[in-house]
């Protein structure tokens, strides 16, 4: 999934260089693409002020959410332990709001900002911001460490939760920008999830559209750089649910590629 991931990435980003519109996707042909495939699959170098695509997967593909608790787990994490100064564990973290010693992180507190995020059982998508230097490989690491570690504790398991280190693809336009956003927040939909394991999802859907996060949580996404190029939340919707379409098809393509630079 992860090579299919980078795949999709590239050619998603080349597609929409060829547009002559960012609200329009032209083909573009697949022998095009391999060389900057095996390119993004290297290091990105991290750059402040700059924007990326951040992804991961249960390692052997195996779920990291169990159940809703599990899920909400994940979303606490990914609020908490997006500081400067570290918190320690969610447990301590607790302790000290809770006397009053310290209080909700503030922006310029924070390593990353997220324009957009998805979390599906068994894998995530993030679109940040850094905001510091070294903000998105601290932030990551201090995320998949304090999961991984709340994980184990609770399903009695013990090893590493995530597939190696977390994959990266640096967003280099703004057309590339607006259809990831689309991508990342409908992901659920792109893998047509359903059924018990729909409701697992946890995506930033709803703060675009509604302006609110599940369960009333206050918003965290930084979505002014996306909204503020519509007229409205309705166009937004319009125009991300009408990439969709093309977004399915493009992963049917880049399934198939990944069978073949896997050959």
């Amino acid at each position: 999934m992860l090579l299919h991931t980078a795949i999709f990435s590239v050619l998603l980003n080349k597609i929409v260089k060829q547009s002559k519109s960012p609200h329009r996707l032209v083909v573009r042909p697949l022998s095009d693409v391999i060389s900057d495939i095996i390119n993004v699959m290297r290091k990105t170098p991290f750059i402040t002020g700059e924007y990326y695509h951040i992804y991961n997967r249960g390692v052997e593909k195996i779920d990291t959410f169990k159940d809703l608790h599990d899920a909400q787990r994940f979303l606490q994490s990914m609020e908490e332990f997006n500081t400067i100064e570290p918190i320690g564990s969610i447990y301590e973290n607790n302790f000290r709001k809770n006397n009053q010693l310290s209080g909700r992180t503030t922006k310029s507190e924070r390593l990353v900002e997220f324009l957009c995020y998805c979390v599906n059982p068994n894998h995530y998508h993030f679109v940040l911001l850094q905001v510091v230097d070294g903000g998105i490989s601290e932030f990551i690491r201090r995320l998949s460490g304090g999961y991984t570690r709340y994980f184990n504790h609770r399903h009695k398991r013990s090893g590493v939760l995530f597939q190696g280190k977390f994959k990266s693809v640096h967003i280099d336009s703004n057309e590339y920008l607006l259809h990831l956003s689309a991508y990342v927040n409908l992901n659920n939909k792109v893998h047509k999830l359903s059924g018990p394991t729909a409701k697992l999802v946890r995506s930033s859907w709803d703060e675009y559209i509604d302006g609110s996060r599940r369960n009333n949580k206050e918003c965290f996404c930084k979505k002014d750089i996306i909204l503020g190029q519509f007229k409205n939340k309705s166009e937004y919707k319009k125009y991300a649910e009408s990439s969709l379409k093309d977004m399915v098809k493009i992963k049917e393509v880049t399934k198939g590629l990944e069978d073949l630079l896997l050959e």
